[in-house]
């Protein structure tokens, strides 16, 4: 492995031309000495994308394991506390994004503006996060299939149709990949609505077995389980769930108008996951009782607590459907998982923080290697399910993309302030420029940001100390639960050590490489948008084509 200290450019600079009208030399593909990304992700794409691709597993199933051992306040708050979190990131990550929409993301930025070891350390963070949620999703895949096969079939199975169903979907181009993205975000954004309506009327005693809810599961000590550690608990697995959107970043780098794109996702993510998913939230803990056995982790089979409720309402046939739709989303967030860790490795290679080969990509815009790489550790880390219990499994999963995503926030955090500080040195125009976009909160963002983390981190170290169930420490608990910041933090610092880079000096930090100047098409389009009267604008983050 080799550290190249001199940033090579991810796309080409776009020279501005006569009469003020830049040209996008750049047509429908990045190009690069690696090969050719293609631009195959619409604005319609990202949209639909960013408003219901994080909606998964997470949300559906594991949101029962939160319950169980917080209770619905505690399990109110993680989300909350996450959610700010959501907001925090995109406001800080995409000003850079959409002046440098490269594949590489913040991984570029930390690179350029910080330190090529805190790139590295950042790069294997995500692709860590991201290549456990694939096994993760696996787990999931498994227990939505036995609410009807009931374990009569070897666990070895529904793994295998899982991962040949990611195998796929990758096989083909990556215009395959967007539009299934597409489809199965409609149909989540949807079955949560059906959920929420649902949900609402079963609270009021909807349903055949159905009775008016008084809020007597936050009765008799069930709201806060287990004092701060249901908290950290909770809060851990709600980044799980909610997950890590800044994915739109790596979009950027195959959108076709990553500054129409991006500036909507900043604005539509942020409100999908703090009203969809706190909605929601809200009444599973009405509906559902902490002590209830069929959630995760509990005895017998386990299953969503949005089954649960709708299952003990007595509805007929919505379980089932809802049960159909999860199953669509663990694929989806599955193939998620690999798209992005591959983009991660790919960048990572780019830039020379691992072997060159990995970065090759194919005619067809696929990075092959870096998809393959992926898709066998997902696959080795799936299977060891089998060699464990699954919910023992999962919780080592879960902790590594837990952690593996707060520990990108850092990285994003820290390579925001290193960014803003060489736009000063340099005295760069960027936001002065035509339908330029920044942080209008800044620097509150990224310093909310890094304050949340430290809790994050704290919150891991005290569960690896006192876990729940346990009043004592132990090896096990200890590196379940920090075996994530030992293994990335290790890395930053073994790169530092090694290839002995050097923090980058604002006043020569890179802000040209990979810029990307607005093409007549991009100013047409956004004259066209910011000419429409403010409702026809609300619209359109509201369409759903």
């Amino acid at each position: 492995m080799t550290v190249d200290t001199k940033k090579s450019a991810e796309s080409p600079i776009v020279e501005p031309v006569q009469n003020g009208q830049c040209i996008d030399t750049t047509l429908d593909s990045i190009e690069n000495a690696d090969g050719e990304y293609k631009r195959n992700f619409t604005a319609r794409h990202i949209h639909i994308i960013s408003l219901g691709g994080q909606i998964g597993a997470g949300l559906f199933i594991s949101t029962g394991k939160n319950l169980r051992d917080g209770g619905p306040a505690t399990l109110f708050l993680a989300f909350a506390t996450v959610c700010t979190c959501v907001w925090a990131v995109l406001n800080t990550v995409s000003e850079m994004t959409i002046a440098f929409p490269v594949s590489g993301n913040y991984i570029d930025y930390a690179d350029r503006f910080v330190d090529p070891a805190l790139a590295f350390a950042g790069g294997f963070s995500m692709w860590l996060g991201w290549t456990a949620i694939v096994a993760a999703e696996a787990t999931f895949f498994s227990v939505l299939i036995n609410y009807w096969a009931e374990d009569s079939v070897n666990e070895a199975v529904w793994y295998t149709i899982f991962l040949v169903i990611m195998l796929c979907i990758f096989v083909l181009p990556s215009t395959v990949f967007a539009w299934f993205e597409y489809a199965t975000s409609i149909m989540k954004i949807l079955a949560l609505f059906v959920f929420i309506v649902a949900g609402f009327a079963m609270v009021l005693g909807a349903g055949p077995n159905g009775y008016v809810h008084h809020g007597e599961t936050w009765q008799n000590g069930l709201a806060f389980r287990n004092g701060f550690k249901g908290y950290s608990n909770s809060v851990l697995l709600a980044i799980l769930a909610i997950g890590d959107n800044t994915f739109t970043g790596f979009l950027a780098g195959e959108a076709k108008t990553p500054r129409y794109s991006i500036a909507h996702a900043v604005i539509l993510i942020p409100i999908r996951v703090t009203v969809l998913y706190l909605v929601s939230i809200v009444f599973i803990g009405l509906l559902v009782p902490a002590t209830n056995e069929r959630l995760l982790g509990g005895s017998g089979v386990a299953a969503s607590p949005f089954v649960i409720a709708l299952d003990e309402a007595g509805i007929p046939g919505l379980p089932e459907l809802l049960n159909v739709v999860i199953m669509f989303a663990v694929a989806a967030i599955g193939a998620e998982s690999v798209f992005v860790a591959s983009r991660i490795l790919r960048a990572m290679s780019h830039q020379r923080l691992i072997p060159a080969w990995v970065a090759k990509v194919d005619r067809r815009g696929r990075p092959r290697a870096a998809l393959l790489i992926t898709y066998a550790s997902a696959v080795a880390l799936t299977y060891c399910n089998l060699s464990a219990g699954g919910i023992e499994v999962f919780n080592w999963l879960a902790q590594i993309a837990t952690t593996g995503y707060f520990g990108v926030w850092i990285v994003i955090g820290i390579t925001s302030f290193r960014f803003r500080a060489a736009l000063k040195a340099q005295n760069d125009p960027l936001f002065k420029q035509q339908y330029a976009w920044s942080c209008k909160w800044w620097p509150i963002p990224p310093a909310w940001l890094l304050t949340c983390c430290a809790l994050y981190a704290g919150c891991s170290f005290y569960l690896a100390l006192y876990p729940i169930g346990a009043d004592t420490p132990s090896a096990y608990s200890f590196f379940q639960y920090m075996i994530g910041l030992v293994l990335i933090t290790g890395c930053g610092i073994g790169c530092k050590l090694i290839f002995r880079t050097r923090l980058r000096n604002p006043s020569e930090a890179d802000l040209q490489k990979g810029r990307r100047h607005l093409n007549v098409d991009e100013v047409k389009m956004l004259d066209e948008y910011y000419s429409m009267p403010r409702w026809r604008r609300v619209m359109t983050f509201l369409q759903l084509w």
